[in-house]
C-alpha cells in the first residue's frame, strides 16, 4: 500500500501517576531519521522509541516528542534522615547554649538543610511500560493516517499517468501524418538545392533523415514507464525511490521527445507531458 511521508498522530492516557501524551510528526526526506524529545526520567526509552518507529517506517523525518505531568504528590515518597536531624539538633543545642540570647529553630527550618530529607524515587517501570503502549498507539495512528494520505497521492499518480498514456496515444495515432509531412518538407528542401542528384542516394538521404527524427521508439519506453509505474503503485511495499527513478526516465523521454519535435503536434504533446511529469514528481516526493 502506498504510503505518504506527511502524517501527524497524538495519543494521550491517564494514570494514578499523571498523564502521558505523545505528539507524532512525520515529514518528507530520502531516508528514516528520528528524532526523540523525551523527559528527563524516560530517557532510557529512547533505543526502544526508535526500534519500535523502524519496524513500521522506511522513510521519512519523524519527530517523537513525549509529555508526562505527575499528579500532584506522585514525584517520590519523602522521609526524614534521623541520623542527619539528630545531629543538627545536638549541633543547635551547643550553640544555644553559648550564645548569650539564643533563637529558636523551628522543624521546618532543620528540615531544611541539605540532606536532612530523603526523596524516594518512585518506581519508573509502570510509567515506562504505559509509555511504550501508548506510543505504539500513536503510531498506529500515524502509519493510518500515512496510509489514508498515501490513497490519495496514488489516486493523483495514476490520473496523471492516464493524461500520459493519453498524449503518447495521440501522437502515435499521428505519426504516419508526422512522417508524411516531414518527407514532404525534406523533399521541397532538396528541390530548391536544383542540382543533379541519384535518386536512390536522395530515398537513402530522406530515410535517414526520417529515422533520426521519428519518436516511436520514445512513445514505446514512454508507455512502458507508464506500465511500470502502475505496476508499482500495487505494491506494498516502500515504493517512493523506484518512483523518483521512473520520473527521472519519463522525463528524459519527454526532452528526447520534444528535442526530435519539427511538428507541432510533438511540440505540444512534449510541453505537456513535462508539465505533468513535474506534477507527479512533485507527489513522488513524499511518498515512502
Amino acid at each position: 500500500m502506498i504510503r505518504s511521508m506527511t502524517a501527524f498522530a497524538r495519543q494521550e492516557r491517564r494514570a494514578a501517576w499523571g498523564v502521558l501524551t505523545w505528539e507524532l510528526r512525520s515529514l518528507n526526506h530520502r531516508f528514516l531519521e528520528v528524532g526523540t524529545r523525551l523527559p528527563e526520567d524516560l530517557r532510557a526509552l529512547e533505543g526502544a522509541v526508535r526500534e519500535r518507529v523502524a519496524k513500521l517506517l522506511k522513510r521519512g523525518k519523524v519527530e517523537c516528542g513525549l509529555r508526562l505531568q505527575r499528579t500532584a504528590g506522585a514525584h517520590g515518597e519523602l522521609s526524614m534522615n534521623r541520623e542527619v536531624v539528630a545531629r543538627l539538633v545536638e549541633l543547635v543545642t551547643e550553640a544555644n547554649a553559648l550564645h548569650a540570647s539564643p533563637a529558636p529553630i523551628s522543624a521546618i527550618e532543620l528540615l531544611r538543610w541539605p540532606g536532612a530529607v530523603d526523596e524516594v524515587e518512585p518506581d519508573l517501570g509502570p510509567i515506562s511500560e504505559a509509555a511504550l503502549e501508548l506510543l505504539d498507539s500513536a503510531l498506529a495512528e500515524l502509519v493510518d493516517t500515512r496510509e489514508r494520505e498515501g490513497e490519495r497521492l496514488r489516486a493523483v499518480l495514476e490520473q496523471r499517468g492516464a493524461a500520459m498514456a493519453a498524449l503518447a496515444s495521440e501522437v502515435r495515432q499521428h505519426l504516419p501524418e508526422i512522417r508524411t509531412q516531414l518527407r514532404a518538407r525534406l523533399e521541397a528542401r532538396l528541390a530548391e538545392v536544383q542540382v543533379q542528384t541519384d535518386p536512390a542516394r536522395i530515398e537513402q538521404e530522406l530515410v535517414l533523415q526520417l529515422q533520426k527524427l521519428d519518436v516511436d521508439e520514445e512513445l514505446d519506453r514512454l508507455e512502458t514507464h507508464l506500465r511500470e509505474i502502475g505496476d508499482v503503485l500495487k505494491r506494498s511495499e516502500p515504493v517512493g525511490r523506484r518512483l523518483d527513478f521512473l520520473m527521472q526516465e519519463l522525463n528524459r523521454e519527454a526532452n528526447t521527445l520534444g528535442s526530435k519535435s519539427v511538428v507541432v503536434e510533438t511540440t505540444r504533446a512534449s510541453v505537456e507531458l513535462k508539465v505533468l511529469i513535474e506534477q507527479m514528481r512533485e507527489q513522488v516526493q513524499n511518498i515512502e
